[in-house]
């Protein structure tokens, strides 16, 4: 029986290119989204024209826990299985620390920590039916935090502790690993390119990484890493060798 996989945030970038690759690896997909309609639809079409039923949308405001509980019950009603969860929704921007309100302080760890952890606790049953394993879409910043983002730091490097974590708790009937990106993608909002060259200066192999090179890491984790768990990867192109 095909792998039944949630993604959270898998309307666009990372998300889009894991649910591309899994897809083609055989999984059956829910493509979760919150605002980005539009583009949930056309992957949703694109995936069902080569695989007709193979995928499903969901919507839900992670932040909202009733819609995150009304999330899980939809996902045991449609297939009555589910086999992976990956958490790959993410709030991203910058504040100052000085400047930070608890809204968005609750936004930012909310997305980030309080959304994966939750769904781990809806799913796991489920989960552990099929020994399923979970996926953290964590960041390399999480170690050392990237300057000019202090509370999206911190909850990235709180999701990398409670990976370690409920892989412990969750294990043996689960696996819980991460993948952490380096420069994947550049932020939506614009980028000097004097930026980009800087921060790829302090990169290894000296270029930036594509989806594709999360996806198939993720990709790893649910197929070829039966003895792994615990374990977070960075995918960085060497970034993390460097101060």
């Amino acid at each position: 029986m095909n792998k039944k996989v949630l993604i959270t945030g898998s309307a666009k970038r990372i998300g889009a290119q894991c649910a591309r690759m899994l897809h083609a690896d055989g999984c059956d997909l829910f493509l979760h989204y919150r605002s980005s309609k539009q583009q949930v639809l056309q992957l949703y079409d694109e995936l069902n024209a080569i695989r007709p039923g193979s995928a499903k949308i969901i919507q839900a405001d992670l932040l909202n826990m009733a819609e995150l509980s009304l999330m899980a019950k939809e996902v045991k009603s449609v297939w009555g299985q589910l086999d992976v969860l990956i958490n790959n929704a993410s709030e991203f921007y910058p504040r100052q620390v000085q400047k930070v309100t608890e809204q968005e302080w609750d936004e930012l760890l909310g997305s980030n920590l309080k959304a994966p952890f939750f769904l781990a606790q809806k799913f796991s049953g489920l989960l552990s039916e099929n020994k399923g394993c979970i996926v953290n879409i964590i960041d390399i910043h999480a170690e050392r935090g990237l300057k000019g983002y202090p509370v999206y730091s911190i909850a990235k490097a709180g999701l990398a502790a409670m990976t370690k974590v409920l892989a412990k708790e969750l294990g043996p009937e689960i696996r819980v690993n991460g993948v952490s990106p380096g420069a994947i993608l550049w932020p939506e909002n614009q980028m000097l390119e004097a930026e980009k060259a800087e921060i790829l200066q302090r990169v290894a192999l000296r270029r930036s990484g594509e989806p594709d090179d999360i996806a198939k890491a993720v990709s790893f984790l649910v197929f070829g890493a039966n003895y792994v768990t615990g374990q977070i990867i960075s995918v960085d192109g060497g970034r993390t060798l460097f101060c």
